[in-house]
């Protein structure tokens, strides 16, 4: 266990205010030497208005009369002793000290014994006195021969009062300390407030929001006990002055228990006091709450009760914690002494136990201005530990960061010897995998192979279907022919009459000869056609496949995409539109069948999207156009499909990645294309979005330096 750290320096720091600021105004205001001042010390409590009956005297040698919780009260006292006072000035002043209450009437009896209203006063009138004096004052002329007054008290607050008797003089004397050291104390607190409350935005520390508010609503409850709070702040209104001497108390005291918790970090340090903390926030608030609904009795003690546990709670914890080593608490420690003696200096007096003869609530006023002066200074402080922390933090962390170094130099060490054991490894399984990857790319080919020898097998047996099924027509057609010139053989040239004549006729108008000539004529075409057909698909799978050719050749790019359509036509259905927009290029150096491939490959994605949307767009179509660039040539493939989303998009060149269904794809089309394009030193970007379909624009060089064929 430490013992209580530097708690020297915040007792000096306190002595020195206290010796070179608050003492010399102590010695201003202290009335000893002033004789003018004097208290009132018996009083006859009368049980009615009238004044007739006496219940009680009291003598109260401190002059402070307690009379508790009552509505109404009815007080008189004798000041025949003091008429001299009025030699010094002419005038007598009698100031009631408490500025709660509602209505103060003061009379006197006159020759006749009758009683006579003197003055009337009190916050329900909402008025004051002409010197801003919160206390019920009442001004007896010279030779006024007055020896008694009588008092009627109404007050929602406690009734706790002195009767001071003072000269004219005395009273300007007293008055003038008075609002010099409110004004003082009203300076400190604010200047304070706004202190912290600046230093709140500038940390973004909450203590500080807490202390701040401590600090406005310690100096208000202040001003409101001293009942200077309900002329200057709460606009003379009645229920809130009388509202705000709980509330104030009750809202600094929350704020205080706040600050507390989280200055003197009572959570980590104390933690079982810290729970007895947070239930005196939920009493505090529970004094607020039963005073705004009318319970004034239990609300006092409630408040009384708090305060008890604050001044318990805060000294016994600061001490702890002051003890474990933690420097701010010495601070507040001195602070929390301070507050205390004033607190306690107040309440004797307040309850007739002590008199100390100065203005009335300093003790209080030099408690809380202390305090919040020495709070302050710890917060400053504070500042400084949390950056003496923060730099022991820091060498902390160098020094392991130190020790990591040297584990992490053993570490790479033994991590070397692995990754060596480890490279061989990979180096194996690199070659495993490449091995595998040619597989790969021969059976992706084999496919391809397979969908171009499938596609040739359909174009060639249309063209031979359709030869084959002229055939029979045209045997008829021929044999109806023969008859008619086996007619004329019959008849011979000798016989022919126009009897003969006229059945040769009737026997080509029965079989339809110049239909026969024609249909044999359309027969020929569609013949010729078919054969032509089936050259063109012979041709264009020449151009396709270009097996001849595995050089960098000069190619006409158009050529390999038509051969590419008329492969693909059957796969189409003809329900696909295509659209060809070829732009003026030049002959592009490539390697043709490889191109080709690119081509097929991507028309055949295109496709398969197309066909498997069919439903939903009932116009598919596929757009080709291609761009000169001078240097390059562009060929954009665009289909109107269901488009790829972004996590899609960004795969499709990965090998082994698709999204078709198992076994009808390998994943290694686009990853072919992407190759074959990069090693002709070309491009491939693809755009596409969800709903809008896909574009593959690939670029080429015109001109090759040199090509890899794998």
């Amino acid at each position: 266990m430490k013992s209580l750290p530097t708690i020297r320096e915040p007792l000096i720091i306190g002595l020195v205010i206290t010796l070179f600021v608050f003492l010399p105004i102590y010695g201003f205001l202290n009335l000893n030497d002033d004789q003018f001042v004097y208290e009132i010390d018996a009083f006859e409590i009368y049980e009615n208005p009238t004044f007739e009956n006496v219940i009680d005297t009291v003598f109260t040698p401190s002059g402070v009369l307690n009379l508790g919780n009552q509505r109404k009260v009815f007080v008189g006292f004798d000041i025949s002793r003091f008429n001299y006072l009025s030699e010094h000035s002419g005038i007598t002043v009698i100031e009631i000290r408490n500025p709660t209450f509602r209505e103060v009437i003061t009379y006197f009896k006159n020759e006749n014994k009758e009683l006579e209203e003197l003055d009337r006063s009190g916050t329900s009138l909402g008025k004051t006195n002409m010197f801003s004096n919160p206390n019920p004052l009442v001004f007896l002329e010279e030779n006024s021969g007055i020896d008694s007054l009588f008092i009627s008290i109404e007050s929602n607050e406690p009734i706790v009062f002195e009767v001071s008797v003072i000269s004219e003089e005395g009273f300007h004397s007293m008055n003038y300390k008075k609002s010099m050291i409110v004004n003082i104390y009203i300076g400190i607190m604010f200047a304070l407030f706004l202190y912290n409350f600046i230093l709140f935005f500038l940390i973004k520390d909450i203590t500080y929001f807490f202390y701040s508010i401590y600090i406005l609503f310690i100096a208000l409850a202040q001003t409101s006990l001293m009942g200077y709070s309900y002329y200057y702040f709460l606009g003379m209104n009645v229920k809130l002055y009388e509202l705000s001497i709980i509330g104030f108390s009750a809202i600094s005291g929350m704020a205080g228990i706040s600050f507390m918790r989280l200055f003197l970090k009572t959570k980590d340090y104390t933690p079982v006091l810290d729970k007895f903390l947070k239930l005196n926030i939920i009493v505090y608030l529970a004094a607020f709450v039963f005073r705004l609904f009318g319970s004034l009795s239990f609300s006092y003690k409630l408040t009384d009760v708090s305060g008890l546990m604050v001044i318990v709670l805060f000294g016994f914890s600061a001490t702890r914690i002051a003890r474990k080593g933690y420097r701010p608490a010495a601070y507040f420690i001195i602070g929390w002494l301070f507050f205390f003696i004033g607190l306690l200096i107040f309440i004797l007096q307040s309850n007739g136990i002590i008199n100390v003869t100065m203005v009335a609530n300093f003790p209080m006023l030099l408690g809380t201005a202390m305090e919040a002066i020495l709070l302050s200074l710890a917060l400053a402080d504070k500042i400084n530990v949390l950056k003496k922390e923060k730099e022991d933090e820091q060498m902390e962390r160098l020094r392991m960061l130190k020790e990591n170094e040297k584990l992490i130099l053993v570490q790479n060490e033994s991590l070397e010897a692995k990754v060596r054991a480890r490279t061989e490894e990979l180096e194996n399984t690199l070659v495993n995998l490449q091995n595998t990857q040619t597989q790969l790319v021969n059976q992706e080919k084999m496919a391809s192979l397979g969908q171009l020898t499938a596609g040739i097998a359909h174009e060639i047996n249309n063209p031979i279907n359709f030869v084959s099924s002229n055939i029979s027509p045209l045997k008829r057609d021929i044999k109806d022919l023969l008859e008619v010139v086996q007619c004329y053989r019959e008849y011979g040239e000798d016989q022919f009459s126009d009897t003969t004549k006229k059945e040769l006729k009737e026997l080509e108008e029965d079989i339809e000869l110049d239909y026969v000539l024609q249909e044999i004529d359309q027969l020929l075409r569609g013949m010729e056609d078919g054969a032509k057909r089936t050259v063109e698909i012979v041709k264009g799978l020449r151009l396709f496949s270009r097996v001849d050719e595995q050089d960098v050749k000069k190619v006409d790019i158009h050529d390999g995409i038509n051969s590419t359509l008329v492969l693909l036509n059957s796969s189409m259905s003809g329900k696909i539109k295509i659209v060809k927009d070829y732009g003026d290029i030049p002959m592009v150096e490539c390697l043709a069948g490889k191109i080709n491939q690119v081509f097929m490959n991507i028309i055949t994605n295109a496709i398969h999207a197309l066909q498997d949307h069919i439903q939903s767009n009932p116009d598919p179509e596929i757009v080709i156009a291609t761009k000169n660039h001078h240097d390059y040539i562009s060929i954009e493939i665009k289909d109107n499909g269901p488009g790829m989303p972004d996590s899609v998009k960004q795969r499709i060149f990965e090998p082994f990645f698709t999204t078709k269904a198992v076994g009808k794809g390998t994943g290694l089309g686009l990853s072919i294309v992407y190759t074959i394009i990069e090693n002709h030193g070309g491009t491939l970007e693809v755009l596409t979005k969800e709903g809008q379909g896909t574009s593959f624009i690939i670029t080429l060089p015109i001109y090759q330096n040199s090509i890899q064929n794998e």
